[in-house]
């Protein structure tokens, strides 16, 4: 086991103060991330976007099935955006270099003569899988120099309960480190402090908590429980439904937030990804649905809209301190769930280099406690 990964399972341990870990980049490849809405790609219309710092260009063929490539022409480096998209291949703007959508192989070189000997059919550009979920276009961002494996699983797929549901999606960026947003993601400490709402609660309504979480692979659960009494959604759906409401929370690796409630028939389920664009910036994704009667769309939007905002605010004024390079420290137990994260991702790390078991920082349930 390295360094790395006994430190994180120390800072687990321990109740002290710990200072919060700073990798490299902190990227995590092999994953898949949401890169763009299904809706922004129509027609033949060329779409970019960054993600783990990597340019992409994305578009539609003609038969509908989204692609992503590397917005780079391997010829001279031109961006493929500039080009054109033409029913399954795409056209550099430069050289008139040709390139299958779905698999990045050239199929046409316009400049060469009948005594050139180049085949064409070897050269590649980069191309990603591309799969539609849940109305966003999720990449598969394989480790820069290596193969896709034989078998990659499935994009994340949110869970809906009933057939007929609602809808949603709504984002933001974050001028931060993935880290950051991810453990801001999963804090459970600034909500009386950040997000002080008549819709949700109030500094005042600070209180206790003891909530038990259990490990799940590549991640960890805050087990079904029932939601805080200062949370007034939750409330309300109770006095709706005339029965309790279950909330359960989970994180999973590399970025991953899902919640789902229920009471009785009505339910609501959510995900939040933390996706890094560059190393100083990040984009929250958040899709909800649910068959609440009750809850349009619009109203939903609204709410959700401050509460992210609330959050986006808080991390551009973080970003403002973060410039100076401040030490930064973790805490129990408010702050266990952000080491279990860096010791997730630090155990990830290393049994990918050494070939060896993933080690779990949790060795089973454990009980935390704070006040929020």
């Amino acid at each position: 086991m390295s360094e790395a990964v006994r430190t994180m399972m120390r800072m687990d341990a321990e109740a002290a103060p710990e200072t919060l870990p700073h990798p490299e980049d902190g990227f995590l490849w092999d994953f898949w991330y949401p890169a763009v809405r299904s809706l922004a790609i129509t027609g033949q219309k060329l779409v970019t976007a960054m993600l783990l710092e990597v340019p992409l260009v994305l578009g539609r063929t003609a038969e509908g099935k989204v692609f992503a490539m590397r917005d780079s022409c391997p010829h001279r480096g031109i961006p493929l955006s500039y080009g054109r998209l033409d029913g399954e291949v795409v056209e550099c703007c430069y050289h008139g270099w040709r390139f299958d959508a779905c698999s990045g192989q050239c199929v046409e070189i316009p400049s060469l003569s009948s005594q050139d000997k180049l085949k064409v059919e070897r050269i590649f550009a980069r191309h990603y899988p591309c799969e539609e979920r849940d109305g966003y276009v999720w990449v598969y961002m394989n480790t820069p120099g290596t193969r896709l494996p034989e078998t990659i699983p499935a994009a994340p797929g949110l869970t809906v309960f009933s057939d007929k549901y609602k809808i949603t999606h709504l984002s933001c960026e974050l001028p931060s480190h993935v880290d950051q947003g991810i453990i801001g993601l999963m804090d459970p400490a600034h909500g009386p402090f950040v997000h002080q709402s008549w819709f949700w609660r109030k500094r005042g309504s600070i209180h206790e908590k003891a909530k038990q979480f259990e490990p799940i692979p590549n991640g960890f659960r805050m087990s079904p429980h029932s939601p805080s009494t200062n949370s007034a959604p939750y409330q309300v759906l109770k006095k709706i439904t005339g029965e309790p409401v279950t909330t359960t929370i989970d994180f999973v690796l590399p970025n991953i937030r899902t919640e789902e409630d229920r009471s009785g028939k009505m339910w609501f389920s959510s995900r939040a990804t933390v996706t890094p664009v560059r190393r100083d910036l990040c984009r929250i994704d958040f899709v909800a649905a649910w068959n609440l009667f009750f809850l349009p769309v619009s109203i939903f939007r609204i709410f959700g809209k401050i509460f992210l905002r609330q959050d986006q605010e808080t991390m551009i004024q973080q970003a403002e301190g973060l410039k100076h390079n401040p030490r930064l420290m973790l805490i129990d137990d408010a702050d266990r769930p952000a080491k279990w994260y860096f010791a997730l991702k630090a155990s990830l790390i290393e049994s990918r280099r050494t070939g060896g078991a993933m080690v779990h920082p949790m060795d089973g349930p454990v009980t935390l406690r704070w006040r929020s």
